[in-house]
């Protein structure tokens, strides 16, 4: 077969993109963000979000073209069940009421996601397709909430906060912190991983500007599309047979802040010169998603440097830093009495720092390092994880291993206290928080599946069940990390609605082209809204994060396009592209190597950034390997 005439715009020799030293300092890059803006008082009231409300008459749907896959066509209504009912015709089987729980065994981990710590599988090696992840059931009815585990501000023997090195900031320089009114009614900085504006942007150039039904999305349409390569990141040498965690990545206006090893180095986000390094104690292993809108971000790294092969630190040292200077604004330690215990996941809500560990929780207040709240154990109860942005979210564990039972908690950020529960149905070991608001939250309900989550269910702002939303293993394509609870990439929530990609399926045509679609389901009903963007033949593409009521998107490269970020309108799906990256082979190869839909991806202002989380030594001395690529719309 003749193959498509290759694209003019080859990139020089020796490696793609313009060639370039590594930056001096190391190497150093994003997540899905929550859907809308962080910090903003809640609206009592508001119909939007958290209210159950009457579901439209059944409709007989409208049948998908002829010869297309039934993919985000809209459904027959089905009579409700009772939460924690096996669907009809299907029998009861794991991890339905009724059925002893079974014990947990380690999943193999997904491509691109991290194994259990000290445990890492080699970055870029995927198991094969099915890998087991874990088990687990429908939620029960909605009860009443109930006081939990989480709250108080007195410090438990289950966690010490030891200070460690306090770089004492009263004022923060560039005239000081933008404040608004919480939930708790503490004054707190705004909090943003919208894009590097947090939110606020101009009116698109060209058109391509209709608005989605949530509010006005902010992303401008470049003058030209097409982007130039800004940063390429060389891989620093790994020791053979051992996984080095350069977890963390951040974009504000002017910086792209990526961890290397030991390090934390922040660069100018148009040109990808290096501006400033911060050394740190060890290896990164767990980062905010979100920034203030001061341009403060969380990190924990490991209290020493690996000096031989395996001996992995302990990882229990947090500090905010500034991403305007790199400088250091505080450092904590967390000493959980084990040397086992470890901190697996950072999140920011208002002013306040949480920090999920193996061993518990604990927060702190984002200036100045302040410890503001620690959980409460009792009844053997911990505190699993925290999901920050616009509201805190936990998800806390209770009782014995092999009989777990799980809540999700609504929670004060700034005291800690428990504004409602929401128990999930005995069984269920996983839960993780898609949307914290509104909340939204999924599990792997089947017992072996390769999905991130299987079921998703949307709270109310009283802590009763919405809807539950089906996502059969098989059918629909996004990640969801292990041991943490705030890590699942290629799902979005917005317009009081959840947008998921299906998994690639054949395109037609020739027969050889794969694509698929990202369609929508109602967290009101459950059921799918019949919204539907098309990948177009041979692509793949996924959410990112919301843009006010618009979706933005990744699609992957094509043998004849490079990659792209698109705008897709939120009320018509309609597409408009922002970015497209150059269609040269080696920088197609260069993007697939970093594995964007399950590592770190960043976009705003046209600004494109892909980081890994995870490094390994190459397969082979040829391979040219990276820790981050930048691409910058002109």
């Amino acid at each position: 077969m003749t193959q498509p005439p290759q694209p003019p715009n080859e990139p020089p020799q020796g490696g793609f993109g313009a060639p370039q030293d590594p930056p001096p300092g190391g190497f150093g890059a994003p997540q899905d963000p929550p859907p809308v803006g962080f910090g903003k008082a809640p609206e009592p009231n508001n119909p939007s979000y958290g209210y159950p409300q009457t579901p439209p008459p059944p409709q007989t749907p409208p049948p998908p073209p002829q010869g297309q896959p039934n993919y985000g066509y809209p459904q027959a209504p089905q009579a409700p069940q009772a939460p924690g009912t096996p669907p009809p015709g299907q029998p009861q089987g794991y991890g339905y009421p009724g059925q002893p729980a079974q014990p947990y065994n380690q999943p193999t981990q997904p491509y691109g996601q991290q194994a259990p710590y000290g445990q890492q599988t080699p970055y870029g090696q995927q198991p094969p397709y099915g890998a087991y992840q874990q088990p687990g059931t429908m939620p029960m009815a909605p009860q009443a909430g109930v006081p939990g585990g989480s709250g108080g501000s007195k410090l438990s023997g289950q966690m010490k906060i030891i200070i460690a090195a306090v770089v004492a900031i009263a004022v923060i320089a560039g005239g000081g912190v933008l404040y608004a009114v919480n939930s708790g009614g503490k004054d707190d900085p705004e909090v943003s991983s919208a894009g590097p504006d947090g939110g606020k942007g101009g009116e698109d150039k060209k058109g391509g500007g209709e608005q989605g039904p949530s509010g006005p999305g902010t992303e401008k349409v470049p003058s030209s599309t097409n982007a130039t390569v800004s940063m390429q990141l060389p891989q620093p040498e790994v020791p053979k047979d051992d996984v080095w965690s350069i977890k963390g990545s951040w974009l504000t206006d002017d910086i792209y802040a990526k961890a290397g090893v030991n390090e934390i180095v922040g660069y100018n986000a148009t040109d990808g010169k290096e501006k400033w390094t911060l050394p740190l104690a060890g290896q990164t292993c767990a980062s905010s998603r979100e920034v203030t809108k001061d341009g403060i971000a969380a990190v924990a790294y490991e209290d020493g440097k690996r000096t031989k092969k395996g001996d992995h630190k302990t990882c229990s040292q947090i500090s905010a830093v500034d991403l305007k200077d790199g400088r250091k604004l505080w450092t904590e330690t967390i000493d959980e009495g084990s040397a086992d215990a470890r901190i697996e996941e950072l999140t920011i809500s208002g002013s306040t720092v949480a920090a999920g560990s193996s061993a518990g929780g604990a927060a702190f207040e984002i200036t100045k390092g302040k410890h503001l709240w620690e959980p409460t154990p009792g009844d053997k109860c911990q505190d699993e994880g925290y999901a920050g942005g616009e509201q805190l979210v936990a998800v806390q564990k209770c009782g014995d291993y092999g009989d777990e039972k799980l809540k999700i908690q609504l929670l004060n950020s700034a005291t800690g206290d428990v504004k409602w529960t929401y128990p999930v149905t005995p069984g269920i070991d996983n839960a993780k928080i898609i949307s914290t608001r509104p909340v939204v939250y999924g599990q792997d309900t089947q017992e072996i599946t390769a999905s991130g989550v299987t079921d998703v269910f949307s709270i109310d702002d009283k802590g009763d069940l919405r809807a539950k939303i089906s996502l059969p293993d098989g059918k629909y394509d996004h990640d969801c990390e292990v041991n943490v609870v705030y890590a699942c990439t290629g799902l979005a929530v917005g317009n009081d609605k959840l947008y998921v990609p299906t998994r690639q399926h054949d395109g037609g045509g020739d027969g050889y082209s794969q694509t698929n679609e990202i369609i929508s389901f109602s967290l009101a009903t459950g059921k799918s809204t019949g919204d539907r963007a098309d990948a177009g033949g041979d692509g793949e593409m996924f959410p990112i994060r919301m843009d006010g009521g618009n979706i933005l998107a990744y699609k992957d490269a094509t043998y004849d396009k490079g990659a792209q970020v698109v705008s897709l309108n939120g009320k018509t799906m309609k597409e408009t592209k922002l970015l497209e990256t150059p269609a040269a082979e080696s920088v197609g190869g260069a993007i697939s190597s970093m594995v964007p839909k399950s590592n770190e991806l960043l976009y705003g202002n046209g600004k494109l950034y892909l980081g890994k989380e995870l490094i390994s030594k190459p397969y082979s001395k040829d391979d040219k390997e990276y820790t981050a690529l930048g691409f910058v719309a002109q």
